[in-house]
């Protein structure tokens, strides 16, 4: 490959770093030291190193960069204005950005967010980073996309030396080194400086040099401000059975006077300051380094490849039975007795024999989550990411971005340790699917630290906001009662473009529902009517609850069980059945507070009437040794909540 000189790039980085300060001065807010540290890194991987086309950045066999330092992408969206690449948020919408467009840093109405966000338009980014250290499994997630699809592209991420501090940067090293992902290339910016001070000397270039060969990378430590070292370390590229690391000694702020000094960090130069800066770099590039050769243009992607996808809307799925046979578990028919993780395992792989873009994977927990009935089927769509949670959930935003529909799994407590990873993938409006298995209290006698009980409420809060039509809401909650419902929603979420959370249970229990029921985004189900008051649950309590309703009926009290198995709720709906049961709801979860009990709260507040009590956890849960007794102790059995509902009639009366 031609390199331009070292002359050319250091005038390129001199004009694209103009444009950063400007920039960042007019939007009054930005990053331009990190910006500046990376300045030379990106001109040799934009203009030169990557195969990719600047106005076409969908290209499925495009190269693509994952900026996981994210704070510091005004010297990308400097260098991407410079080229015409496209922006928008479909093709329909595309149009060239300008240099005039960087005015518009973290404008409201422009794609240039103060973070990278390919939803807001700029389609260069496959996903939103910014919450630092999450970028090197995302770069993941896209290679085991283009290995799947036989595709030549290669994946370069950015990340800083203060973020290598993060875990998840070193389960992400972990997990490429052992997938032997060479398409993936590692820049490290080891500028030493972090937001408040210098970076531990843990962070330093040395110590991340040693670290990652230790993980089994190819590593190549450079000087990242000099050209030619740059570009004889991406000769690397592609000539070792290992992922290669290029560990870069850069200085933060390069080229700008002001910058030196001191730790200038998320601060932008006042208008007074920027003429002096302009100057400084000026002299530090076009005034030391005089010259007309310019660097060239990005060369084109490698074409090949086999992206094979269905519409999950057109497949024919057979039923439930078929299904349960098909996985290798037709006998729980005859025991009449199957739990919700189960029927969720017939649909993943009655899903992988259908779609090829199914991909699937589990945190060391396949043999309870049940995805291991997908991985015996599909073995090369099935990833095993260990005990490394953060790093999976990432690893799935980036196979989404790659095309694939990817169902990630753990119990629903070790998800909870990746929520941050989880609204990222929220920002970046990926299709990712997540399985909380053991959710809730009914882990028993494994302890609360075992049980998902935050997950409701967190995954709720996804549900109140709207997605970009303004009407969908950013993500869905599902929670099914039993077997087959747990098959037809997987159905449902894979059907449903987007981020969807589904808990399932351990707990063995009957069948509720026949083959034609049928399940709908916002919906429930009125399991039996009642006139005195509903009882709204989902999940393993709608069993419970069926029994204090056997209870309340030897009292004469009439109560309906309704089934709110999807979150956000069809609200007009359902006040419509509360009102059939006098207007009084008692919503039962055996989980902590601000969850479904909120939601039917906040309906009935809407309307203006009824009367609404929420019976979840009153106690934090301890070991015990049936589900029986964890109802029992946390306030939850069916005769707590039979007397709930009698306390709230005397009170009506």
């Amino acid at each position: 490959m031609a390199f331009a000189s070292a002359a050319a790039v250091h005038r390129k980085v001199g004009q694209l770093g103009e444009h950063v300060l400007r920039m960042t001065t007019r939007a009054g807010a930005g990053h331009p030291s990190s910006a500046m540290g990376i300045a030379h890194l990106a001109v040799r991987l934009m203009y030169e190193q990557m195969r990719y086309d600047p106005a076409s950045p969908w290209h499925p066999s495009a190269d693509r960069l994952v900026l996981s330092e994210g704070h510091a992408v005004p010297i990308i969206y400097a260098a991407y204005a410079d080229l015409g690449g496209t922006v928008g948020k479909s093709a329909s919408d595309a149009r060239p950005l300008t240099v005039s467009d960087l005015d518009s840093l973290r404008a409201r109405s422009s794609p240039l967010d103060g973070h990278p966000n390919p939803a807001e338009g700029f389609p260069f980014f496959d996903a939103a980073t910014g919450s630092l250290g999450q970028g090197l499994s995302v770069a993941a997630g896209l290679a085991l996309g283009a290995r799947l699809d036989g595709s030549p592209r290669r994946v370069y991420c950015l990340v800083g030396d203060g973020e290598s501090r993060e875990g998840q940067i070193w389960e992400a090293a972990d997990f490429i080194a052992e997938q032997r992902l060479t398409g993936v290339i590692a820049l490290i910016s080891a500028n030493g400086q972090g937001q408040a001070g210098p970076v531990s000397v843990q962070q330093s270039a040395e110590r991340l040099a040693a670290k990652l060969a230790a993980f089994g990378w190819n590593v190549v430590t450079i000087d990242g401000h000099d050209p030619d070292a740059i570009a004889s370390a991406l000769e690397f590229v592609g000539q070792h059975k290992q992922p290669l690391a290029i560990v870069a000694r850069t200085v933060k702020g390069w080229g700008v006077e002001t910058f030196q000094g001191a730790n200038w960090h998320g601060k932008p130069l006042s208008e007074a300051e920027l003429p002096a800066a302009l100057a400084s770099l000026r002299k530090q590039t076009h005034d030391a380094h005089p010259g007309t050769e310019q660097v060239g243009r990005p060369p084109a992607p490698i074409a090949g490849g086999n992206s094979r996808r269905g519409d999950p809307r057109e497949v024919s799925w057979p039923s439930f039975r078929d299904a349960l046979e098909s996985a290798g578990m037709g006998g729980l028919l005859k025991k009449g007795l199957i739990g919700t993780r189960r029927g969720y395992g017939a649909a993943l792989k009655v899903a992988g024999d259908l779609l090829p873009q199914v991909v699937v994977l589990d945190g060391d927990v396949s043999n309870s989550t049940i995805s291991e009935v997908f991985a015996r089927a599909h073995p090369e769509r099935f990833f095993e990411c260990k005990i490394a949670e953060q790093n999976m959930v990432s690893v799935g935003v980036g196979l989404s971005a790659a095309g694939f529909v990817p169902f990630v799994n753990s119990f629903a407590k070790f998800i909870a340790r990746a929520y941050d990873q989880v609204e990222m993938a929220a920002i970046s409006r990926a299709n990712l699917k997540l399985v909380g298995s053991h959710s809730g209290v009914t882990p028993c006698s494994d302890g609360p630290s075992q049980m998902g009980l935050l997950d409701v409420a967190y995954f709720r809060s996804l549900t109140t906001v709207r997605g970009d039509d303004r009407v969908s809401p950013i993500g869905w909650l599902f929670h099914p009662a039993d077997a087959l419902a747990a098959y037809k929603l997987t159905q449902l979420m894979l059907s449903t473009h987007g981020l969807c959370y589904m808990r399932t249970h351990r707990p063995e229990v009957p069948l509720l529902y026949k083959d034609d029921a049928t399940f709908e985004l916002g919906g429930f189900t009125v399991l039996s009517p009642g006139d005195d008051l509903a009882i709204v649950t989902a999940g393993y309590m709608v069993h419970a609850c069926r029994q204090a309703i056997e209870l309340l009926a030897r009292q004469n009290v009439r109560a309906a069980l309704i089934d709110a198995y999807c979150l956000p709720i069809d609200g007009e709906r359902l006040a419509d059945a509360l009102a059939r049961s006098g207007g009084r709801a008692l919503v039962v979860e055996d989980n902590f507070g601000g969850g479904l009990g909120a939601a039917v709260a906040e309906v009935a507040a809407r309307r203006g009437t009824g009367q609404v009590h929420a019976l979840h956890c009153q106690r934090m849960p301890k070991s015990t040794l049936t589900p029986e007794d964890e109802l029992d102790y946390v306030g939850l059995s069916p005769g707590h909540v039979a007397d709930h509902a009698m306390s709230m009639l005397r009170a009506a009366r």
